[in-house]
């Protein structure tokens, strides 16, 4: 039994836990069940956040292991006969957040029950060593333990568990890509919404920082990798040991805060490891042969995904990306000859900034074409429906100082689905009808696999065309409707060009 809190037409539930702290021994394990209590539990303030270090983006920290919570937000007393859908927010970033930071009453006065949990972030989700049990995994198995919780408690709060959808943005829009693909995760959802996903994504050297190499997948790792990573991270903390055993005894020793504060840490461990029982194969490869959950799928980006990470790395904190970076980019990313060829066609003349051409290069090299990828992919098995946001004026909600044009930027939708603190006053009444639009979107996929209902523009399903111009929806305050996507991110180029 919990008990939660009723706000106007919300009942909120809060610190519920759906696994056992995963400390000591736990601490890299498979998520156990959850102690149960005696009585009435206490559920009206949000449990602890997953340990994590604060970064510019998320002045936020922790470091209590007893952490694998979620919260409830439901309307009024439903039918329990029929129950109400029901959406599982997967939180992004991979080394920041918490469940408890997503104000689902929007969602849920379109009559959802919403249910947002934690998982282990960072290295406390990702480590991996020879022989240990779901290395590389950890975050994932804790977002199926919360799965199998909505399947075994949904009715209890009004939901249907027989229609429950998983949604999530960036990372926790990849980790739904590894659910479709893990065969353990099978029957616990029945719907799928990636906001900003990266399952076929891969990432040109230097698209993250000028430091970062190139990989083949931004997400994907595989088990060897993982476990050179955490060799590479783990070296400070002086645990290397003749057997991996004795190493992980001694990693597990160690006080949470001493971890933390190897730098780098947490956002290394920001990928997935395969070829494992959670992710036996690649899940490109899965999902380009059809070896996935079918499922309905709602999938889009935004118009300006990599704004945000060159904001976050230069003009926003004060360091301007001149024309020299730009020229440094574009050999790193693409070498000398192509190099030439991207500069012809995105020429620093035809932006307002060197910065601003380097964001775009990427969003359309990266993020649209690995966009258009997934959609290909999923669309020859279930139905798909994309999209993409298209908001330039949307409020840039991350705390960063600098002075810089974030657009249409990654995750720049999510307040339009969750109530933002930081958000929800600047919001225009366009804006505020387009979240209303959003949210009526989602919540009929959510009930049907369709995002169609009274009241809102047509949108129709996504499905490969020989000429690259399926249909996607654009979302955004003065126009809801089809847009070239192939056109607007210029993907007959990077067709041509690796």
């Amino acid at each position: 039994m919990v008990r939660g809190t009723r706000s106007g037409r919300h009942r909120l539930f809060q610190g519920i836990p759906y696994a056992g702290a995963p400390e000591g021994r736990h601490r890299w394990a498979p998520p156990r069940p959850a102690a149960p209590w005696q009585g009435v539990r206490d559920a009206t303030e949000p449990g602890p956040l997953c340990p994590q270090v604060p970064s510019p983006y998320a002045p936020i920290s922790s470091t209590e292991e007893d952490c694998l919570v979620l919260n409830v937000t439901a309307p009024p007393v439903a039918d329990r006969r029929r129950g109400l859908p029901v959406l599982v927010w997967i939180h992004g970033d991979g080394s920041v957040g918490g469940g408890s930071l997503f104000d689902a009453r929007r969602l849920a006065d379109r009559g959802l029950v919403v249910v947002t949990p934690n998982y282990r972030l960072g290295v406390f989700g990702g480590l991996a060593l020879p022989g240990l049990e779901g290395a590389g995994t950890f975050g994932l198995q804790d977002q199926r333990a919360a799965l199998s919780w909505v399947r075994r408690n949904a009715r209890a709060f009004g939901g249907d568990p027989g229609n429950v959808t998983v949604a999530g943005v960036s990372f926790g829009a990849s980790a739904i890509a590894a659910h479709l693909t893990s065969p353990a995760s099978k029957g616990l959802f029945h719907r799928a919404v990636m906001a900003s996903g990266e399952a076929m994504t891969d990432m040109p050297a230097g698209a993250m920082g000028p430091d970062v190499p190139g990989y083949p997948w931004y997400m994907w790792r595989s088990g060897r990798e993982m476990e050179d990573i955490t060799t590479e991270m783990t070296a400070p903390l002086g645990c290397r040991r003749d057997r991996p055993q004795r190493t992980l005894d001694c990693l597990r020793a160690l006080p949470v805060k001493k971890i933390l504060d190897v730098p780098h840490i947490m956002n290394a461990f920001q990928v997935f490891g395969y070829g494992n029982a959670t992710l036996p194969e690649l899940p490109p490869e899965a999902l380009r042969a059809g070896r996935f959950h079918r499922v309905p799928v709602l999938s889009g980006a935004t118009l300006d995904e990599h704004r945000t990470f060159v904001g976050m790395l230069y003009d926003a904190v004060g360091r301007p990306f001149t024309e020299a970076d730009y020229d440094r980019a574009l050999r790193t990313a693409f070498g000398a000859r192509s190099a030439e060829r991207v500069r012809a066609e995105y020429p620093t003349s035809a932006f307002p900034s060197p910065g601003l051409a380097w964001a775009t290069v990427i969003t359309d090299r990266m993020w649209a074409r690995g966009a258009r990828a997934q959609h290909d992919v999923l669309a020859r098995y279930v139905p798909v429906y994309a999209y993409e946001f298209a908001d330039r004026d949307a409020p840039m909600f991350l705390p960063l100082p600098g002075a810089f044009d974030f657009g249409a930027f990654h995750a720049g939708d999510t307040p339009y689905l969750f109530e933002d603190p930081a958000a929800e006053p600047l919001f225009t009444p366009a804006q505020r009808r387009l979240s209303a639009t959003m949210t009526g979107y989602w919540a009929a996929f959510a009930r049907t696999g369709a995002p169609r209902g009274t009241g809102l523009p047509a949108w129709h399903p996504y499905r490969p065309e020989p000429a690259g111009r399926p249909y996607t929806q654009s979302l955004a305050p003065q126009r809801i409707g089809p847009v070239d996507y192939f056109r607007t991110h210029n993907l007959g180029f990077w067709c041509r060009v690796p």
